[in-house]
């Protein structure tokens, strides 16, 4: 049976007249990175919220490891480690006394504590400086160090990655990557990177207006975004006709600039590029694609019909 640090069932959040979150169901088993992919106001931040007890669900069950009553969830929490927007520290004082501050408002015993995180998250030779001083890659991996106070099991975080340089990416990508992998935190987080996500999730939750489009796994995904191949031609009505009839295939979509794309081909580019010339047509572009999770994003938005 699977175990799961964080369970959502009809989960519905509103303000005022507009639905946040519309009867939203998410499962986050332990040892998962979790990543949720939606536009801004699709309710990412709203799901991290109503997690990590900012705000309340006005009807459906939370869950966090398990335990769904007020009183258990807010014990529960404290094996959670939480960075929503901005990362809060204190400007004008040190790293060190930031989360030496922060250990003792979670009540964890031993300054030790303090080392190991600033350890852990490459800090150890910054702990003097001021956090106004530090660069924004810095400054979050002091938001990840202050989330990390108290070892917990689940980090819930909400645009780790938003606003920094290539290096600042990789070094938080590769930080999460330890943390899971070593320490086996479960990690909850949304990114408008799709790509970089896609690097990390071990399973996608995709929001659209608040409603959740789907949940599938990265090995799932994988499957799903196959090879196509991309091809324009003078006659595209004509060509998918005979794509059918030659090809015995209908998983094709014709774009609205008549570009057609032919999902999971059987035959190697040459054989569609032959099927053109015996029947006369034009091509003004032919090659192979990968579709990326930006792309299948985009396809399940907009109706899914790349993998329905």
């Amino acid at each position: 049976m699977t175990a799961y640090a964080a369970e959502a069932k009809r989960v519905t959040k509103r303000y005022g007249n507009f639905t946040a979150l519309d009867k939203v169901d998410i499962t986050v088993a332990k040892g998962a990175i979790y990543g949720l992919v939606g536009d801004n106001g699709a309710g990412k931040t709203t799901f991290l919220k109503l997690l990590s007890g900012h705000i309340y669900a006005d009807e459906g069950e939370l869950k966090l490891f398990g335990c769904h009553r007020l009183k258990d969830m807010e014990e529960q929490r404290k094996r959670t480690g939480v960075v929503i927007e901005a990362p809060g520290f204190y400007p004008q004082i040190s790293v060190e006394k930031n989360l030496e501050y922060y250990r003792i408002l979670k009540g964890v015993p031993g300054k030790r504590a303090v080392d190991e995180v600033l350890e852990l998250v490459g800090l150890a030779d910054k702990r003097k400086k001021r956090c106004r001083d530090l660069s924004l890659g810095m400054k979050q991996r002091l938001g990840l160090a202050i989330a990390l106070i108290g070892e917990p099991e689940l980090l819930i975080l909400d645009e780790p990655i938003n606003g920094l340089d290539p290096s600042g990416i990789i070094e938080i990508r590769n930080l999460m990557q330890k943390l899971n992998r070593e320490k086996n935190i479960t990690i909850i987080l949304s990114s408008h990177i799709l790509s970089e996500l896609e690097q990390l999730a071990t399973v996608y939750g995709f929001l659209t207006d608040g409603k959740l489009a789907e949940q599938v796994t990265a090995e799932e995904i994988k499957e799903k975004c196959s090879d196509y191949i991309e091809i324009s031609v003078s006659d595209p009505e004509r060509y998918t006709a005979v794509l059918e009839k030659k090809f015995h295939t209908e998983r094709y979509k014709v774009l609205p600039d008549k570009t057609i794309h032919i999902m999971d081909p059987m035959m190697d580019i040459g054989a569609y590029s032959r099927l053109a010339g015996e029947y006369h047509m034009d091509i003004s572009k032919l090659e192979r694609r990968q579709v990326t999770l930006e792309e299948y994003y985009m396809d399940l938005k907009n109706g899914g019909q790349r993998h329905a």
